[in-house]
C-alpha cells in the first residue's frame, strides 16, 4: 500500500501510513530503507513491527495508536532513532538491553500503556531528554536516577508513592498528579519542581521527619438532610442539636484529631444557590460523608433517590472520581419503625449498585461503538478516554445509619469513619512524610492567631509573614512559599498565588474568607437585599429607590451592583464584629479596581463583570475644552459597575428574542456529555466565552453570540435522556466560503473553551456529533478526535477522508463537507491557523 501523501519516488526520506488500518508493515516501506529518516505508522493496527530495523538510518518512528501488547526489541537495532512515538497501545513490559543500544533518543512516549516498571538499563539513554509515561501503572521511577540529560519527565496517572530526589537533579518539567504520592505529597508535587525541591531540602536539614494523617472530610447532601449536626456532633464526640435557623449558608469547616488521624472537616451548604462554588473548594482523594435524610427518603419514588442520592453520586464521580463515599442516613428517629429503617436502606443500597453498575456498562458500550466503527484509529483519544474512566474506582461504602440523638450512634459513626479512612485501600496516601518545619511553621500560624498578633480576620500580608519566619526560624523565603502552599492546598489557610491582585493576601482564618462568599453566594439573596437598612444605604450616600433598582435587577438579570455587593459584605464582616472600612473597601473594591472577593469569584468564573447604564451625573461641572475636568462629589463606588451569576437567570426570553427559530442551514454540533453535564458547567463555560465576544445575550441555558455577519448560539438541550450542549452558528452569507471558515473558527474557540473547562471533571467524556441536514433524517456525522484536526491542518495535512468535498450520512444523504464539521477547511492556509 502505497504512503497516504501519494509519494512512493526515489529519494523522498519520509513515509507516511498513518490511518489506513495496517495489520503488517506493507512491503513499500523498505524501498530505499537505507535514505528512510521518517516513518508515521499511527492509528493503524499493528501488533507486530517485523523488519522494521532494516530502517537502519530511521531518526524518527511513530507507532501510536496501534494494538501493540509486546514493545517490540527490534527497535533497539535503529541506533540514529532520536524520536519515538509508542504511545496509546497495550504495552505492558520493555524487555533490558533495547534502551542501552539507543544512545541518540532524545524523544520518548511511552504515555497510555500498561506498564508496571521500567527497563533497569533505561538510565543507559544518554541522550534521553524527554519521557512521557503518564496513565501507566508504574510504581517507582528508580530506574530513571542517572539519565545524564532528562530535563523533561511526565508520570500522571501512575501508582506512585515515593519519588527518589535524585530525579530531580536536571529536570526542568516533571507533573506528577493522580499517584498516590506520599513522599513528597502530590499536595507538594503539585507546586511544581521548585516546590519539590524546597521539600527534599527542608527533609534532608530535618532531624526529625514526621509522618502525618491528613484527611479532607466533605459533608455534602440535600438541604436541612442534617450534615450540620453530623459533622459538629463528630467533633464534639456526643450529640449536637443543630437548629433551623442555624442551618449551614455556604461551607463551614472544623478541624478534628480523632485516632491519630486528622480530619479538616468542610460541611457544605445543600442549597442549589451554593453548588457554583463547589468547584472551588472540592478537591480529589477526599472522604465524602453522604448525608441522607431517611424521614423524607420515598423508594416508590424514583425522584427521591436523584434528590437524594443519585445527583449527589454523580457530581462526585465527575469531580473527584478518585473518592470514597460513605453513605450516611440520617433522622432515623424520624421514620415510622425499624422496619421502614430497613427497607429504606436495602433500597438506596441496591439502587447505587445498580447506578454503578449501568455506568460501567454504558461506558463499556460506547467504547465497543467507536472500536467497531470503520476506522477506529480515529476516535483513539476518545476510546482511551472511556478506558480511563472504567479506571477510576469511585468507591461507595454501604449505607451506615445514624441516630444523632443517640450518644451511641455518634460513636460508632466516629469509629467507623476513623476505620474507613486507616484502610489502606481505600486511602493509599493518607500517611504523608514532611519535613518537621511544616509542622513548626502551623504551630506558629496557630499562635499568631491565639496571641492576637495579627487582625482578627486574620488577613496579612505575605511579605509581613514572611518576615516573621525570616527572622524567627531563618528560613528561606522560597521555603517558606513551598510550606504555605502545602498549607493552602490541604485547606489550613487560603493564599490565591496565581491570582495577581490577590497574591500578596494570605488569609490565615479560611473560614473568614468563606463568611464573605457568603454575603452574596445564597439562598436568601432577594431577603438580604430588602433588608438592607436605610442607616446602611445612608452610609454609601444611595437611596432607597437604588434598593428597588438592585432588587428588579437581580430578580430580572441576576445582576448584582457592586454597591449593593458591599453592602450585604459589610453586613457579614459586622456580624463578625470586622467592621472595617479600610478591610471593606480591600474586600468589595472601588470604581477603579475590583476587590479581592469579587477577583476571587471572578477568578473562578462564578459571575461576570459587567455595567448598568446610569443617568449622567447632573451635579456635574461644565466641560471646557483643553481644561483638566474634575468630578464633584468623587463617589468611592463605581455606580454603573455590577456583576452577573448566571446560575441565578430563570429564563432565556432575552435569548430567544435575538435568535429566533433554528433553521436547517445553520451549522449545527452536538457535545454529548458522559454520564452528563456537571452542575454549573454551562454557566462557567458562558462566563469564560462572553469575554471573546462582548456583543452577547445570556439567558438560563442559552447564550447568544455576535461577531460581525455571524451568529452563534450555545444552549443546554435533554433529548430522550441525552445532554448534550448544541452550537448553532450562521452567517448572512450562507455560501461564502470565508464567510462559513470564519463560523467555523467561532465555534471552534467555544469549543475550546469547553475542553479546558471539561478538564476540571476527570469523570467526563465528551462525543461530538453533527446531524444530518436533511429535513427529517435522524442521520448524523460522528467527529473523530477533533483536538487532532487542528495541529494535522496547520502541518498542511488532512486525512483522506477531507479529500471528498462531500459525505454522506448513514441514511444515504449526501453533504458538503465545511457544513458538517470543519476538518481540513483550514489545511490550505496554516500559517494563519498555527497562529490562531
Amino acid at each position: 500500500m502505497p504512503p497516504t501523501n501519494g509519494h512512493n519516488q526515489q529519494g523522498k526520506k519520509d513515509r507516511d501510513f498513518a490511518g489506513r488500518k495496517l495489520k503488517s508493515l506493507p512491503k513499500s516501506i523498505f524501498d530505499n530503507s537505507e535514505i528512510i529518516t521518517k516513518v508515521d505508522l499511527q492509528r493503524n493496527r499493528l501488533k507486530q513491527v517485523s523488519g522494521i530495523s532494516q530502517l537502519v538510518n530511521l531518526t524518527e518512528l511513530i507507532l501510536s495508536r496501534n494494538e501493540l501488547a509486546d514493545f517490540p526489541e527490534e527497535i533497539g537495532k535503529l541506533h540514529h532513532l532520536k524520536t519515538l512515538y509508542i504511545n496509546q497501545n497495550i504495552i505492558k513490559c520493555i524487555p533490558e538491553n533495547v534502551f542501552p543500544s539507543l544512545q541518540q533518543l532524545e524523544f520518548l512516549k511511552l504515555s497510555t500503556n500498561r506498564l508496571t516498571e521500567l527497563p533497569s538499563d533505561i538510565n543507559q539513554c544518554q541522550s534521553l531528554n524527554y519521557l512521557n509515561a503518564s496513565n501507566n501503572y508504574l510504581k517507582d521511577l528508580q530506574a530513571l536516577v542517572g539519565v545524564p540529560k532528562l530535563q523533561n519527565l511526565y508520570v500522571e496517572n501512575n501508582r506512585l508513592t515515593d519519588l527518589p530526589e535524585e530525579l530531580f537533579t536536571n529536570l526542568i518539567m516533571f507533573k506528577a498528579t493522580g499517584n498516590p504520592l506520599r513522599k513528597p505529597p502530590e499536595d507538594i508535587c503539585i507546586g511544581g519542581l521548585k516546590d519539590i525541591r524546597s521539600y527534599f531540602t527542608m527533609l534532608r536539614a530535618s532531624s526529625s521527619p514526621v509522618t502525618v494523617k491528613t484527611i479532607k472530610t466533605m459533608f455534602l447532601g440535600s438541604s436541612m438532610a442534617g450534615k450540620s449536626t453530623l459533622c459538629r456532633s463528630f467533633q464534639s464526640s456526643s450529640p449536637v442539636e443543630v437548629d433551623v435557623a442555624d442551618r449551614t449558608v455556604g461551607i463551614e469547616i472544623v478541624e478534628v484529631e480523632k485516632g491519630g488521624v486528622r480530619f479538616l472537616c468542610w460541611d457544605f451548604a445543600g442549597q442549589e444557590e451554593y453548588y457554583i462554588t463547589h468547584h472551588v473548594f472540592i478537591t480529589p482523594q477526599a472522604f465524602v460523608i453522604l448525608a441522607i435524610d431517611l424521614s423524607s427518603y420515598d423508594p416508590s419514588n424514583p425522584q427521591s433517590f436523584e434528590e437524594h442520592v443519585s445527583f449527589w453520586i454523580s457530581n462526585i464521580q465527575l469531580r473527584v472520581p478518585d473518592s470514597v463515599v460513605l453513605p450516611v442516613g440520617t433522622h432515623v428517629d424520624q421514620c415510622w419503625d425499624e422496619m421502614d429503617v430497613d427497607r429504606k436502606k436495602e433500597h438506596i443500597n441496591s439502587e447505587l449498585q445498580r447506578m454503578l453498575t449501568d455506568r460501567t456498562e454504558t461506558l463499556q458500550e460506547l467504547k465497543k461503538t467507536l472500536q467497531e466503527s470503520d476506522d477506529p484509529s480515529l476516535y483513539s483519544d476518545q476510546m482511551n478516554d472511556l478506558s480511563r474512566l472504567t479506571h477510576y474506582k469511585l468507591k461507595v461504602l454501604d449505607l451506615l445509619l445514624v441516630d444523632c440523638t443517640k450518644p451511641e450512634d455518634i460513636l460508632k459513626f466516629q469509629d467507623h469513619t476513623l476505620k474507613e479512612v486507616t484502610n489502606k485501600e481505600n486511602f493509599p496516601s493518607i500517611e504523608r512524610t514532611l519535613p518537621g518545619i511544616y509542622q513548626e511553621v502551623e504551630k506558629e500560624i496557630q499562635d499568631l492567631l491565639r496571641e492576637d498578633d495579627i487582625p482578627q480576620h486574620g488577613r496579612v500580608s505575605l511579605s509581613d509573614l514572611l518576615d516573621i519566619y525570616i527572622s524567627q526560624k531563618e528560613l528561606d523565603p522560597e521555603n517558606i512559599k513551598c510550606i504555605l502552599r502545602y498549607f493552602h492546598r490541604i485547606g489550613v489557610i487560603v493564599w490565591y498565588e496565581e491570582i495577581k491582585s490577590l497574591k500578596d493576601d494570605v488569609f490565615l482564618k479560611p473560614s473568614v474568607l468563606i463568611t464573605l462568599f457568603k454575603a452574596i453566594i445564597r439562598h436568601d439573596l432577594e431577603k438580604q437585599i430588602k433588608d438592607i437598612t436605610m442607616q446602611q444605604l445612608r452610609r454609601m450616600k444611595v437611596l432607597n429607590k437604588h434598593r428597588e433598582t438592585w432588587l428588579s435587577d437581580y430578580k430580572d438579570k441576576a445582576t448584582l451592583h457592586n454597591v449593593a455587593i458591599s453592602i450585604l459584605v459589610q453586613k457579614e464582616l459586622e456580624s463578625l464584629d470586622l467592621d472595617d472600612p479600610d478591610l471593606v473597601k480591600e474586600i468589595v473594591g472601588n470604581g477603579n479596581r475590583p476587590g479581592s472577593l469579587l477577583c476571587l469569584l471572578q477568578h473562578f468564573e462564578v459571575c461576570l463583570p459587567t455595567k448598568i447604564t446610569s443617568p449622567l451625573n447632573p451635579e456635574a461641572p461644565e466641560f471646557h475644552p483643553n481644561q483638566r475636568w474634575k468630578a464633584s462629589n468623587p463617589i468611592v463606588y463605581d455606580p454603573d459597575s455590577a456583576c452577573m451569576f448566571p446560575s441565578y437567570l430563570q429564563n432565556n426570553d432575552r435569548v430567544f428574542e435575538r435568535w429566533g427559530e433554528d433553521k436547517l442551514s445553520d451549522l449545527n454540533i452536538h457535545i454529548y456529555f458522559i454520564p452528563e453535564i456537571p452542575y454549573g458547567f454551562f454557566h462557567r463555560l458562558v462566563i469564560k466565552t462572553c469575554p471573546l465576544y462582548p456583543t452577547n445575550w445570556v439567558g438560563k441555558d442559552q447564550c447568544f453570540f455576535t461577531s460581525g455577519k455571524t451568529q452563534t448560539l450555545v444552549k443546554v438541550k435533554n433529548v430522550e435522556g441525552d445532554q448534550y450542549i448544541n452550537i448553532r452558528c450562521r452567517t448572512e452569507e450562507q455560501t461564502d466560503k470565508n464567510e462559513i471558515k470564519k463560523s467555523w473558527q467561532m465555534v471552534r474557540e467555544i469549543m475550546r473553551k469547553m475542553d479546558q473547562l471539561a478538564q476540571e471533571w476527570p469523570g467526563l467524556v465528551q462525543h461530538v456529533h453533527s446531524p444530518c441536514k436533511e429535513y427529517g433524517c435522524s442521520g448524523y456525522f460522528r467527529w473523530g478526535d477533533w483536538k487532532d484536526w487542528e495541529e494535522s491542518s496547520g502541518s498542511g495535512k488532512s486525512d483522506s477522508s477531507t479529500k471528498e468535498e462531500k459525505v454522506i450520512c448513514h441514511n444515504g444523504h449526501t453533504r458538503r463537507i465545511e457544513l458538517i464539521y470543519p476538518k481540513g477547511l483550514f489545511s490550505s492556509d496554516s500559517t494563519e491557523n498555527q497562529a490562531a
